[in-house]
């Protein structure tokens, strides 16, 4: 054999080292590039599933159950193009099967009391998820600005409330304690709260009932009234209060699209 046969024997595995080495490092890229879009997508699944789950049920209406339920969707069919191994028909299956619930008005959650400062950070927490989520689906072009504008304000507004509904747990409980001038204070609390959502009529609503309480308290305080048990802490107020993202007459007051 002669030196010019061996030179192009050994040029040409040269070559095909180099396209074996290409493919190689291609294909691992791939199976990276593949396995870090499906752990993307199945965060998100996660994520959106867990805000579904966990974000008290006074809170969740059925506009962002369905935009939860969307990004669930779109998680699950982005995992099925990648042919993941994770159990996508199941939850494929679950989400649709809440999708039609909460068309159907039948998806009903638990509410939840907002009775300590860690539960308020929590659901807070949970709200600023929420919030970015969305933030999220209109960049990506998901949901048009209209849709993404409501439920932010909305979603806004939750964050507020979450804070008064601390500050009213706190003020019933100074009312059963007698402790007037601290309930008063809560209050006080509370309605600056709801205060920061001034463009949201239930809000303006919240803020006006909170008014009316405080003046029911500074005149019993002004009275010097004293009772030898508790003093009632669930007036009408309070009652509406616990009702008060349930209550279908305040909500048709409540126009989040100007």
């Amino acid at each position: 054999m002669d030196t010019t046969a061996i030179v192009l024997i050994l040029a040409a595995l040269v070559a095909v080292s180099i396209v074996i080495i290409v493919a190689v490092q291609m294909r691992e890229r791939a199976r990276i590039e593949r396995a870090r879009r499906t752990a993307a997508q199945e965060d998100q699944y996660n994520r959106a599933n867990r805000l579904l789950s966990e974000i008290p049920g006074q809170y969740l209406t059925p506009d962002l159950k369905l935009l939860l339920l969307k990004r669930m969707e779109e998680a699950c069919h982005e995992l099925s193009t990648l042919k993941s191994t994770l159990p996508v028909q199941q939850w494929r299956e679950s989400t649709q099967q809440i999708k039609k619930q909460v068309l159907e008005n039948s998806d009903q959650r638990s509410p939840v009391k907002i009775d300590t400062p860690e539960k308020a950070t929590y659901v807070k927490e949970l709200l600023q998820s929420l919030f970015k989520m969305i933030e999220g689906m209109h960049k990506a072009g998901k949901i048009d600005s209209a849709t993404a504008k409501k439920n932010l304000k909305y979603v806004l507004f939750l964050v507020h409330k979450t804070h008064a509904d601390l500050h009213v747990f706190q003020a019933r409980d100074y009312v059963r304690q007698n402790q007037i001038r601290k309930a008063i204070h809560a209050y006080h609390l509370a309605s600056t709260e709801m205060g920061k959502s001034r463009d949201n009529p239930l809000a303006m609503k919240a803020v006006k009932s909170f008014r009316t309480r405080i003046k029911e308290l500074e005149a019993l305080g002004a009275e010097g009234k004293k009772t030898s048990g508790p003093l009632e802490g669930d007036s009408k107020l309070d009652r509406e209060w616990d009702t008060f993202l349930h209550d279908d007459e305040w909500k048709k007051k409540a126009d989040y699209d100007d």
